[in-house]
């Protein structure tokens, strides 16, 4: 099948669309159907009645925006009228929900008259947070925008005018800082004068570009004052009329720094490329098919063609979806009475710095694994970026509250808390977890520290005050990697083939000597092995914990420090945990990397280092020891074995949290069953706590639930040592060293 069979495919399937209204609230109940309906929602109607911003409080208003159309001209397709844009406006809900966490109605007006469009959408204003206007001709959407700014106390954004201005003008930012120019001295040419193209020229100006180096074509030629003069050109073109002489594109593209295309494909010639300034900057952004195609630009020249276009298949897309929906959020969460150009030009701002940062390993992977690092072929973020939410949303907010478009204040540093809540569970855990570091940052030894992932994270460690990241390995190589991955910080190194480290392998002798190893192979270790130096480095207090295993089997990994470190003094064993977040709940899950056949002591200890790390992401524990059986059902040695340990831990005085078992899973976690069949149990509430009764039922547990339950994993988080070690899987991200680092600080507090 072709894109076009399978996008009705994708469109038809049952339910038909793409997108649909879900509840917020339980509705399980005829007492919940009261408050949700008759007679009480008439408490929250007469609140909004008598303070009309309570509508914020009480209703979805303050997340809702209205997506509004008449079809006249859609992109690539025209004026295709007001039904036949219905799923265009439904995708646009879809981008806003994905990115931003945004609800959309979808509002398809089957009229073109600009004073009736505008009048159409004044009677909808109690509806919405905001309106976003879609798929409009000009000129009559700069009438459209400009009444509805002007007589609406919302706001109002025409993402076709404005969405392609900030992006690109992120991207021309970045393209002359790496270019080594100023916007003030940029000679900018523009093919298409339409909305777009005359939003985007404003915009530049905004951003420091001069109006007078600016030249607009259309598809008469060069925009002159001549021309305006004799009235050839519409009033918003004229404020782009110079007085030069008549012209067509080529002659405007002579000596010109910048290209900016917003027009139809095949326009530009090589030659016009060759034509223009040293190291030239070419926006060629017509879709599907770009003003002058990339490579044909690129070759055009010997010096550096900073190319960006449309097109996803080509570096440095200008996609909408990097502004509009960040912008939303952020003039929702403000409760903004407008989108100013103060928030526009934060939002372009925020987007070209962050491109200058270190990229994510998810978001290289999404784009093929090849190595994403600001330069010419990254100027702009990539829209899978999930920082991207992080740092326009805040942006825009703080303009919007600087510039007084904003109705309410925020705590910008708890906004971003309240964003990473809205990308799921998993990050407002880690964030808890990531506070309480900084607050007090340990030193962290990274072993493998030649490996680019552990220079990047240590990166991201120092850049975010989380600790005082150690990479252990060849010093040479560990700087050369960092300078090559564009990372601006000075990394603090722990060379075992340059230092003097003699201390560490008498330590590691001292240790092992009556386990086999001769004081000759503890220094061959010490020296060849970063497992056991760094193991070697927290034991004697060098430094606060150790990350290790991104590159080793598990069990090789955890060796070393299971022989150098051991476990805590009043703990026989360790476990490895894994943090399990869902939409609504958050789940301990252990053991599901270190025990393989533990017994009720093991069980009992695993419960308890469980508990007490649940409670280092204050989350209060509340333990079940699971079985194929319920409290006694099924009498066998497996069975006994939890249930006694949850008796083990229901006599400890220093367990302080509920505890329970042996049971069935589902006994553990769904109310109904705990409360109303075994209501008895010292559970009152769904355990978070999970302990399985072996490492074989742990793995396959969590995995099942990561994979098919939709979890996000965090872990293997390693509890029971004597100093904080942290085991790496072979895989991870950057992202997830980051966190364990975070947790081992965070352990290293707690000592």
């Amino acid at each position: 099948m072709g894109l076009d069979e399978d996008a009705l495919d994708y469109h038809l399937t049952d339910p038909p669309g793409k997108i649909e209204i879900s509840t917020t609230k339980s509705t399980n109940t005829q007492r919940d159907l009261s408050l949700a309906y008759s007679p009480g929602v008439a408490a929250p109607c007469m609140e909004i009645a008598e303070d009309e911003t309570d509508a914020y409080t009480y209703t979805a208003k303050g997340n809702l925006v209205g997506v509004v159309s008449n079809g006249s001209a859609v992109l690539g397709l025209g004026n295709i009228g007001a039904q036949a844009s219905k799923p265009v406006m439904e995708g646009k809900g879809v981008l806003f929900k994905r990115f931003a966490d945004i609800d959309v109605f979808d509002i398809e007006l089957d009229e073109e008259d600009p004073h009736k469009f505008v009048e159409a959408v004044k009677m909808m204003e109690p509806t919405f947070g905001g309106i976003n206007l879609e798929d409009i001709t000009a000129p009559a959407c700069f009438t459209i925008e400009e009444r509805l700014r002007e007589e609406i106390d919302i706001p109002v954004f025409h993402d076709d005018q404005h969405g392609t201005a900030i992006i690109s003008g992120a991207a021309l930012l970045n393209a002359a800082d790496i270019a080594d120019k100023d916007l003030e001295d940029l000679e900018i040419v523009f093919s298409g004068a339409g909305a777009s193209a005359i939003a985007t020229a404003r915009f530049y100006v905004s951003l420091g570009c001069q109006a007078e180096n600016i030249t607009m074509c259309d598809s008469s030629g060069i925009i002159t004052e001549a021309r305006a003069e004799d009235g050839g050109v519409n009033e918003y073109k004229r404020q782009f009329a110079r007085d030069v002489p008549e012209g067509d594109l080529a002659d405007a593209m002579e000596g010109a720094d910048v290209f900016v295309g917003l027009s139809i494909g095949g326009l530009v010639s090589q030659e016009m490329v060759q034509s223009m300034a040293s190291d030239p900057i070419i926006f060629a952004m017509a879709n599907p098919d770009p003003e002058i195609g990339y490579e044909e630009a690129k070759a055009a020249r010997d010096d550096d063609v900073i190319m960006a276009t449309g097109r996803s298949d080509y570096p440095n897309q200008v996609n909408n979806v990097l502004g509009f929906p960040f912008i939303f959020r952020g003039a929702l969460d403000v409760r903004a009475t407008e989108i100013n150009e103060e928030m526009k030009v934060a939002c372009a701002e925020a987007l070209a710095d962050l491109a200058r940062q270190d990229v994510p390993d998810a978001v290289v992977k999404a784009y093929g694994d090849d190595p994403i690092q600001y330069g010419p072929d990254y100027i702009i973020p990539k829209p899978v970026d999930p920082r991207v939410l992080f740092q326009v949303a805040p942006a825009v907010a703080r303009a919007a509250i600087e510039s007084g478009a904003a109705r309410t204040d925020l705590n910008l540093d708890e906004y971003e808390e309240e964003l990473e809540a809205r990308l799921g569970k998993s990050r407002e855990m880690m964030r808890v977890v990531l506070n309480k570091a900084k607050s007090d940052p340990k030193t962290v030894a990274l072993a493998e520290g030649e490996n680019e992932k552990m220079i990047r994270a240590a990166y991201q460690i120092q850049e975010q005050g989380i600790a005082v990241p150690i990479l252990i390995g060849d010093e040479s190589e560990i700087r050369q990697t960092a300078a090559s991955l564009g990372l601006d910080f000075e990394p603090q190194v722990a060379d075992p083939a340059v230092g003097d480290y003699e201390d560490y392998a008498d330590r590691l002798h001292e240790l092992r000597a009556r386990k086999g190893i001769t004081r000759t192979e503890a220094g061959e270790l010490i020296e060849g092995d970063s497992n056991y130096f760094g193991s070697v480095m927290v034991e004697q207090g060098d430094a606060d914990a150790l990350l290790t295993g991104l590159s080793y089997h598990y069990p090789s990994a955890l060796r070393p420090p299971l022989q150098v470190i051991g476990t805590a003094d009043d703990v026989d064993y360790a476990a490895g945990v894994y943090m399990l977040t869902f939409k609504n709940r958050v789940v301990f899950v252990a053991d599901a990397t270190v025990n393989q056949a533990p017994d009720e002591e093991v069980l009992a200890e695993v419960t308890k280092q469980t508990g007490m790390l649940a409670r280092r992401f204050n989350v209060e524990p509340r333990a079940a020891l699971l079985s194929y059986s319920n409290f006694g059902s099924v009498d066998n040695e497996g069975t006994r074995k939890p249930r006694n340990a949850a008796r083990m831990l229901q006599d400890d005085p220093e367990v302080d949290f509920p505890v329970d078992g042996e049971m069935q899973a589902d006994t553990a976690v769904v109310d109904d069953i705990l409360e109303g069949t075994y209501g008895f149990s010292e559970l009152d509430e769904p355990a978070n706590v999970l302990v399985f009764p072996n490492l074989e039922s742990g793995n396959i547990g969590y995995k099942l639930l990561q994979r098919l339950g939709g979890a996000d994993a965090i872990g293997p988080m390693l509890v029971g040592m004597d100093r904080p070690v942290h085991v790496l899987q072979r895989g991870d991200e950057v992202k997830d060293i980051v966190n364990l680092a975070s947790v081992a600080v965070v352990d290293a507090q707690q000592e």
